[in-house]
C-alpha cells in the first residue's frame, strides 16, 4: 500500500512542476477565497512581523506529506 501511495506522489510531482521551497494553500472566508503561501505558524513571530512588516517569513516546503494530504482531500494546495 505504501508503495502505491509513493507512486501516486511521484506521478503528481512529475506532472506539476513548481518551487520545492514553498507551496500555496487555499483559504475561504465568507464568500471570498483564494490561495496564499503556506507558512509555519509562530504566534510571537506573527505579531512581530505585523509590527515590523518583516520579510523573514518561514514558508513551508512542499513535502510528500503535503502532497499526500492534497491527494487524500484533507487540504487543497497549489504550486
Amino acid at each position: 500500500m505504501k508503495e502505491i501511495l509513493q507512486n501516486k506522489i511521484n506521478i503528481f510531482r512529475s506532472i506539476f512542476k513548481g518551487r520545492e521551497d514553498v507551496f500555496a494553500i487555499r483559504w475561504e472566508k465568507g464568500n471570498k477565497s483564494g490561495y496564499m503561501p503556506a507558512k509555519a505558524y509562530d504566534p510571537y513571530f506573527y505579531r512581530l512581523s505585523k509590527i515590523n512588516k518583516s520579510e523573514n517569513t518561514n514558508y513551508l516546503p512542499l513535502t510528500d506529506n503535503e502532497i499526500y494530504k492534497h491527494l487524500s482531500g484533507e487540504k487543497l494546495i497549489g504550486i
